[in-house]
């Protein structure tokens, strides 16, 4: 399985978007600061939403249709209630 995933900085409200074939490992990596420049500077990430993928290219494909416009607006609508709080 591949996972496209979503993190959002609990202080700013900013968004980081990725895949990867290993959730837990990769999650891990970015709450230790292992994750990459952008989210080795971040303090307060949280998963807030991640889709599950058979074909790496698929994933690949959904990752970068979340960081599109329309793939944005799409996770918007679908977190609708968490954004409200």
């Amino acid at each position: 399985m591949y996972w496209v995933y979503l993190l959002e900085d609990q202080n700013d409200k900013s968004w980081y978007i990725g895949y990867t074939s290993d959730l837990k490992k990769r999650l891990a990596e970015h709450i230790n600061k292992q994750g990459g420049k952008t989210t080795s500077k971040k303090d307060a990430l949280k998963l807030i939403y991640y889709e599950g993928y058979l074909n790496q290219t698929d994933a690949k494909g959904g990752e970068r249709f979340l960081k599109s416009g329309a793939g944005r607006k799409y996770v918007k609508k679908q977190l609708a209630n968490y954004l409200e709080t």
